[in-house]
């Protein structure tokens, strides 16, 4: 079935409208400072280069204390977000004294080590928390000037989980104005680099702590996704990161809140540099519905049934996928056959080139109730009235808006939105989701191109918005993907791809990417090579 001329007028406007916000944007937005030619300082301290399961193993043998970690992770920081912009706001001290108290409790403990990694897995190790989790005591603006006041009274579920697995927060982390876009940037805390390269985006929405993490600021985090927003800042940043299966961590508590069905194809996970690290969050953040997951049950990955689809078919609104990022999905191809003797099967799925359409006719749909997804222009007026975006293109011109071009030109597309959503592009869904559920059963992965490019150069994202389409299309499919690095490109910058498999099946995914860390090297340091 062919577009019909109402759906290739929406997309001629889509582009028009973005195409003039963005073109204005580049002529008008201000000089940012010169950072061509400057590297973050390289790594000294050797526990900045252990992963949280042996940090907290080491932790509970006393053979370092908390406060030596927390102390190398505070003077890391200090270190390097002069350079990346990616902490927001730090809570050194509470972390030194709760690190104090892990080492007393160790000291005192008769239970044995056993005892406490059962009870508290994850003792004396510290955690970045993205801005748009409740973290109590702490600014919860997800860098919206008119939140400038707010302050988290009480801790998001998955957090206050981690936090009792015995974690220690050492601050927020940036993120893109009310998570809603692909690079962190706003006008409350500014932009944040990317640690490979300081003229390049980190991603977004999450990348603050894509950032900080890239930069070994951080050993483990967390992160929220429905559209992209864990996936993008790991892969631009070079690490690990998950998208659990919807509706198994709780997104109480994190703002913006989900409306409409948006709660169907948003998903909170972990993020980290090290995959060993993935398993243990995530049983850890899934809490009480960790049940729904088998996150116990040993994979064989020999028995996996493999399967890869190169891009999306060639879609009008994306960015077709860049030679090395096709050579390094090939290659992924190539070593799993070499080494678990499994043949990876090819598949194309035609409605693929509809990612975009997709994604944003589901994000609009109503609840079972009728109520449709609160508008963004709300969102953005909080906690006062909507704004206008019309007039906050005109004051941005002028320089007097408090919201970035992105927000407002997300605003401007809102108004296009036609009432009653597109019959073909719901068709196109139900069509794919029905081959892909078919195709992965219980025991299928899938690879797929985590975005057309490496980590573009600031701002780049706004002339080709749409390039999230390659991350957005799972949300709606409600599939658990890991995020996994696949070294370095020509250009110094991290390379990936997006590890898919059936519903609920997120063990699956979290065992490949163990294997592709040990075959490609996982995380590696910015600056080293």
């Amino acid at each position: 079935m062919a577009l019909s001329r109402l759906q290739k007028a929406q997309i001629w406007l889509f582009k028009a409208v973005t195409g003039v916000l963005f073109t204005l944007f580049r002529f008008l937005s201000p000089r940012r400072p010169a950072v061509s030619g400057k590297k973050l300082p390289l790594i000294t301290n050797p526990l900045l280069l252990v992963s949280a399961t042996q940090l907290a193993k080491k932790i509970r043998r006393k053979e370092v204390s908390s406060v030596e970690v927390v102390q190398a992770y505070i003077n890391r920081i200090q270190e390097v977000n002069p350079f990346l912009n990616a902490v927001t706001k730090d809570r050194f001290d509470a972390a030194l004294q709760e690190a104090t108290q892990v080492d007393k409790l160790i000291e005192e403990e008769t239970g044995g080590e056993e005892v406490l990694e059962d009870r508290l897995p994850l003792l004396g190790v510290p955690l970045s928390v993205k801005g748009s989790y409740a973290l109590q005591g702490m600014p919860h603006t997800t860098g919206v000037i008119h939140r400038r006041g707010v302050v988290a009274t009480v801790d998001n579920p998955p957090v206050a989980l981690l936090k009792r697995s015995g974690a220690i927060p050492m601050g927020v982390t940036n993120t893109s104005e009310l998570c809603m876009w692909s690079e962190s940037h706003n006008h409350l805390h500014g932009i944040t680099n990317n640690p490979y390269d300081l003229e390049r985006t980190p991603g977004g929405s999450s990348g603050g702590e894509g950032s900080i993490l890239g930069g070994a600021g951080a050993v483990i985090g967390v992160g929220s996704d429905i559209g992209g927003s864990i996936r993008m800042p790991c892969f631009f940043n070079g690490i690990f990161g998950h998208k659990t299966t919807p509706g198994v961590v709780s997104s109480e508590n994190h703002h913006p809140p989900c409306t409409g069905r948006q709660e169907e194809y948003a998903s909170l996970g972990p993020m980290c540099r090290y995959a060993e690290d993935l398993l243990p969050m995530l049983k850890i953040m899934a809490g009480p519905n960790a049940h729904m997951l088998s996150l116990n049950t040993k994979v064989d990955i020999k028995k996996l049934r493999f399967f890869t689809i190169p891009h999306d078919g060639g879609s009008q609104m994306t960015t077709p996928v860049s030679k090395e990022l096709l050579e390094i999905q090939r290659k992924v191809v190539e070593r799993l056959e070499a080494d678990l003797g499994v043949e990876v099967q090819e598949v194309r799925f035609p409605e693929l080139r509809y990612g975009y359409q997709i994604w944003d006719t589901y994000m609009g749909l109503p609840d079972k109730q009728g109520k449709p997804p609160r508008p963004f222009v709300e969102l953005m007026g909080e906690p006062g009235r909507s704004v206008w975006p019309l007039w906050e293109l005109l004051k941005w011109m002028m320089g007097k808006s408090a919201h970035t071009i992105p927000a407002i030109g997300l605003a401007l597309l809102e108004m296009t939105h036609v009432s009653k959503p597109s019959a073909f592009f719901i068709q196109q869904k139900e069509k794919l989701q029905k081959e892909v559920d078919e195709l992965l059963g219980t025991d299928g992965v899938f690879l797929y191109p985590s975005h057309p490019r490496v980590a573009p150069k600031h701002h780049h994202p706004l002339f080709r918005p749409f390039d999230f389409a390659y991350t957005g299309i799972i949300n709606i499919l409600g599939l658990p993907v890991t995020q996994c690095p696949l070294g370095l490109g020509e250009e110094g910058l991290p390379l990936g791809v997006q590890v898919i498999a059936g519903k609920l099946q997120d063990h699956l995914t979290l065992e490949v990417a163990l294997y592709l860390e040990k075959t490609f090297g996982g995380w590696r340091e910015p600056g080293a090579n």
